[in-house]
């Protein structure tokens, strides 16, 4: 079970966005670059901020890394941010993630046009991140939800 966040987190990630066919359809005119923070909390055992990016095109991700530089997360056209605790939160099912983006919780940034076209690739982009298998350095909880599956 990956150890959220890690590159083994967001390989599993992308494996759930890539069997998704719910992603597939809302996103099937989608083409993005996006980037996820997983903003620095200390007392949480996640000491820095973190920077994932992957490119979207088609309902498919068809590249991503993990730990990028923050100048070229940045780049991104769309970018997804929050506490590491919020990001908990939402893969334990705590929190839903079209509210936690509603209430700004969970940030998203870029064109807004495209955002409200493509609402429900984004909200479904955040809730394939809570059907990973996920475990957290900062406590012994894991959390295992059906849903995604892996990539083929």
């Amino acid at each position: 079970m990956p150890v959220f966040p890690s590159s083994e987190w967001l390989d599993a990630y992308v494996a759930g966005i890539n069997s998704s066919a719910e992603f597939a359809e809302a996103a099937r005119t989608f083409e993005a670059e996006l980037s996820y923070v997983f903003e620095a909390e200390p007392e949480c055992g996640h000491p820095r901020d973190v920077w994932a990016s992957a490119g979207v095109s088609g309902g498919v991700c068809h590249w991503w890394r993990y730990d990028v530089d923050p100048d070229e997360g940045a780049k991104a056209e769309f970018i997804l941010r929050a506490p590491y605790s919020m990001w908990k939160e939402i893969i334990l099912g705590a929190v839903d993630p079209m509210e936690a983006m509603l209430d700004g919780d969970l940030a998203v940034t870029g064109h807004l046009p495209t955002l409200l076209r493509y609402v429900r690739a984004a909200n479904e982009l955040v809730t394939l991140a809570a059907s990973v298998s996920s475990s957290f350095a900062d406590d012994d909880r894991a959390v295992t939800t059906a849903g995604a599956g892996s990539a083929s």
